[in-house]
């Protein structure tokens, strides 16, 4: 028995949608629930979300797809201001239309030229006589944009007086959206994460036709007992399926086992995905590299220039600043004035070595440093002094957002944030090489 049912939709359509949204009926059918008939109004203002990878977009675009429902879909990403948003909406909205000679690009600066032109479009017969969905996908970037963007979408069915339904998709709550100044609530729906069960079933739904269903399950099963700890990401985990199947087929193409040696197959497998487990998020190599990596049985790292840290692209300063960060998080306060000062004289290692500090500080971890010690090692090592700009502290802001710098403690400390290097010495090794920068000669640990 189908578990998708609306008397509003036929029920082949409704069938269909099913197959295509795995363990995603319950929203499915909440959301069916909300819309009604086509011809009714629907709820002003949907708000879903979810963690990444959840299904919400792709939910959303197979349920307006499959039904036939007239819909605008956007990428608030990619139309990152707010006129390139609403002209958007008005192109996608131009296109519904049964007459093609109208769609042009249209001019439309600000939410009333926009509410004027939405109006215009929407007399075409078809769109008034049902629901037009308008679906903003990573809506979250709306909050960058002018204040009144926001609470005109909620209301957006209000402002036009037309039969429009404005459905914003997310990855963070809506107590994070909500202006201070209050504004129309919208109708929250939550996306929870996929269980282990629903990714075995929606994993398993992808077997080659070669083999059987169930050889394909047992291998999503041990794919899964592997990764699901540290990876709940649908498309990676789709990722390393597809990566890795044809190592676990090895044995059976060989003639050496049969689809039902579990034992075998997992022995075949095993230190092979222990050696993806280094690449889970991180893309180093791509999928031919991986595969050709497979039939070598070599480990990841001989593989000359696959490393992703090689590859990273950096603004000129960043470089600097990242190899600050990490002198400052590695090398002992008290070594700066050897390193960085000029006329510091002879120290040796030995008369300022404690106890404590005779462990290796790599082996202790980075640790924490003040924003104006980072700046001093900064303008110690690049050569023509850095002033101490808007820019320079945008970019500290953007290794943070990289993950290659992470702030301890909060931001409104008395004393001035703090952060921590959280590069490799690879990485940074690497990095210094493309700016010419010895960075060994100023690590205390390799002195």
């Amino acid at each position: 028995m189908p578990n998708l049912e609306h008397s509003a939709y036929p029920a082949a359509a409704l069938l269909q949608l099913e197959s295509l949204v795995p363990c995603r009926e319950s929203q499915v059918s909440t959301l069916l629930s909300i819309f009604g008939e086509r011809q009714q109004f629907s709820f002003p203002s949907i708000f879903i979300y979810g963690h990444t990878s959840s299904g919400k977009t792709y939910v959303m675009q197979n349920l307006l797809s499959t039904l036939q429902l007239p819909h605008v879909f956007v990428n608030c990403v990619e139309y990152f201001t707010s006129r390139l948003l609403l002209e958007e909406i008005l192109i996608q909205l131009q296109s519904c239309s049964s007459e093609p000679e109208q769609t042009s690009h249209v001019r439309c600066d600000t939410f009333n030229d926009f509410v004027r032109l939405f109006k215009q479009a929407v007399v075409s017969q078809e769109l008034q006589d049902q629901t037009l969905y308008i679906v903003l996908d990573r809506a979250e970037q709306l909050r960058e944009m002018e204040a009144n963007i926001l609470p005109a979408f909620l209301r957006l069915q209000e402002l036009t007086d037309r039969n429009v339904t404005v459905v914003l998709l997310s990855e963070i709550v809506w107590e994070l959206f909500r202006p201070n100044t209050g504004c129309f609530e919208p109708f929250t729906l939550y996306f929870p994460d996929y269980s282990i069960g629903h990714l075995q079933k929606i994993l398993s739904q992808n077997h080659p036709p070669e083999y059987s269903a169930d050889f394909y399950a047992a291998y999503i099963n041990i794919l899964l007992g592997v990764f699901y700890m540290v990876c709940r990401d649908l498309k990676e985990l789709q990722h390393l399926a597809v990566l890795n199947f044809s190592k676990y087929c090895e044995p059976v193409v060989r003639g050496e086992a049969n689809e039902r040696d579990t034992r075998k197959l997992w022995k075949n497998i095993e230190p092979h995905l222990k050696k993806a487990m280094q690449t889970v998020y991180l893309r180093e190599i791509s999928s031919s590299q991986w595969e050709r990596l497979q039939r070598d049985d070599g480990e990841p790292g001989q593989l000359k220039g696959l490393s992703a840290h090689t590859h990273v692209e950096l603004p000129y300063y960043s470089k600097f600043l990242l190899i600050a960060a990490y002198l400052a998080s590695y090398n002992p306060v008290r070594t700066d004035k050897r390193f960085f000062l000029k006329h510091h004289g002879k120290i040796r290692k030995t008369n300022f070595m404690k106890k404590h500090e005779k462990t290796s500080n790599h082996l202790l971890g980075p640790k924490p440093f003040p924003l104006d010690r980072l700046l001093a090692i900064l303008y110690s090592i690049v050569d023509n002094r850095v002033a101490p700009t808007a820019n320079i502290f945008s970019q500290i802001t953007s290794l943070v957002t990289l993950q290659l710098l992470s702030m301890v403690g909060h931001n409104d400390q008395l004393d001035g944030p703090r952060y921590k290097c959280t590069v490799s010495l690879d990485f940074i090794r690497a990095i210094a090489r493309t700016v010419n920068f010895d960075i060994i000669k100023y690590l205390y640990d390799f002195l």
